[in-house]
């Protein structure tokens, strides 16, 4: 779990692509929304029918608000934010494979945060897989770990 304080007029130290436009998810855009999220799972078979299913629930869940981030006008990643209570929580995070490295991330995150700093927030948070590229990320961009979380399992057939 990442946080970082945001204000308004926020920007990030990065060059950002201008081809890249972010912008709230549509009336009727719902299910379009699901399917690019999925897409950005694709790599991970097991995972993209269950990124389908959790995808249509999400981007039409109350208090959530659903972003899509556009290249040269084609959706191809994917974001949400939750607000309450000064707290902007950022997640649902994905590129469709054949986008990435192009900022699509870096514009949503940024955009994202505006957004939420905009609607009276002042902290943000996010979870990323310890290590990952995604940790990396928000680390550049001014995000640092509170905590992180470690989940049990027993092993084999243990009861």
């Amino acid at each position: 779990m990442l946080y970082r304080p945001i204000q308004k007029n926020l920007s990030l130290a990065a060059p950002r692509n201008e081809k890249i436009q972010v912008r709230l998810v549509r009336e009727g855009e719902h299910e379009l929304w699901a399917r690019i999220s999925a897409q950005g799972w694709s790599e991970f078979g097991e995972l993209a029918d269950f990124m389908l299913e959790i995808g249509q629930i999400s981007a039409q869940r109350a208090g959530a608000l659903s972003f899509f981030a556009e290249l040269e006008g084609q959706p191809v990643a994917t974001g949400a934010l939750c607000l309450g209570e000064g707290v902007a929580l950022l997640g649902g995070a994905c590129t469709i494979p054949e986008a990435r490295k192009h900022g699509a991330q870096l514009a949503l995150l940024e955009s994202r945060l505006r957004y939420a700093a905009e609607q009276g927030c002042d902290l943000a948070m996010m979870c990323a897989q310890p290590g990952s590229a995604s940790q990396r990320n928000a680390e550049r961009h001014g995000f640092r770990i509170a905590y992180t979380r470690i989940k049990w399992r027993l092993a084999g057939n243990a009861a």
